[in-house]
């Protein structure tokens, strides 16, 4: 890709997250995670009316008379954007590879966080932490983001999602959102133990930040269409595997396998407590995450 389609990607990119963030989000971003933190404000004299677990008691005791703590909610936010950009990222059965799903995926949420006046970070990991941009504020910033999304080429092409976790739990010190945008496909040596440690590590993050998780996921990944005899490939190992797809029996057995790790993926978040939602690739991902917004705002003035 030469400088000029880049800048056109990266241009046409903006244009539709901004759309998208103008037309369908609104102010859904704002009310899901405004008013995480507080921040200490000012201490004043008892005035009736005030709440009683706002009373300093040592400074009461100290003067004889109550004080109360008072609070000003934390206006601005970290948003951090973790996005899997191993081989399998490079697959894609629609018009677009979910690495590029990802890249409009993460470019609105980035435009939903710097139109709040929120710093905005990214993460490009593989089995290894690819690239790290800390957080600021600002357009040229956000597109400098959405420009790593779509052109940066990776070293590796494993999945560490646990070693990516615990990066950022080594270098934000401060309370963040992360956007965690992966396919869940592992390709290490035992993927028993490399999930055990992806959900492990997903809980401990999630106690120390506020962590979503935005499944990406392609629709030929689960089902096997009747196209003859086919080798599929682990776009992370080599591996390949050869199939006859014209059998009803093959087709079935594709099917369900993947179904069931879809399925064991589903409880094994529920487990950690982490807010997770599955993208499908072929399908708007504007009214999923709007009504995710909307479901968190419910919940936090419910």
């Amino acid at each position: 890709m030469t400088i000029t389609e880049l800048l056109e990607s990266v241009r046409r990119v903006e244009l539709r997250t901004n759309r998208l963030v103008n037309d369908t989000m609104g102010g859904a971003y704002l009310s899901g995670f405004k008013g995480r933190g507080m921040d200490f404000e000012e201490l004043r004299e008892y005035i009736p009316g005030d709440d009683v677990r706002d009373i300093d008691w040592n400074v009461t005791h100290r003067l004889g008379r109550p004080f109360v703590k008072r609070f000003r909610e934390e206006r601005e936010l970290t948003a951090v954007l973790a996005v899997d950009v191993s081989a399998s990222s490079s697959f894609g059965s629609a018009s677009r590879t979910k690495r590029e799903f990802a890249a409009v995926v993460a470019a609105t949420l980035a435009m939903s966080a710097a139109k709040n006046g929120d710093k905005v970070a990214l993460l490009l990991f593989t089995d290894e932490v690819e690239l790290f941009v800390p957080p600021r504020k600002g357009r040229r910033h956000i597109l400098r983001i959405v420009r790593e999304m779509l052109m940066f080429k990776p070293r590796k092409r494993g999945t560490d999602i646990s070693g990516a976790l615990g990066f950022l739990n080594h270098i934000l010190h401060r309370r963040a959102i992360i956007f965690l945008l992966t396919d869940f496909l592992h390709s290490s040596e035992s993927k028993v133990t490399n999930s055990r440690e992806v959900i492990q590590e997903l809980g401990r993050t999630n106690t120390r930040h506020d962590i979503v998780c935005l499944h990406l996921h392609d629709p030929r990944e689960s089902t096997l269409p009747d196209a003859g005899l086919v080798t599929i490939e682990d776009a992370e190992t080599g591996e390949l595997l050869e199939l006859d797809s014209t059998r009803g029996s093959v087709r079935a057995h594709f099917a369900a396998v993947n179904a069931d790790r879809l399925a064991e993926l589903d409880r094994a978040l529920i487990r950690t407590g982490v807010d997770t939602l599955r993208l499908t690739t072929t399908e708007p991902f504007a009214p999923v995450l709007q009504r995710f917004f909307e479901i968190r705002r419910g919940r936090r003035h419910g």
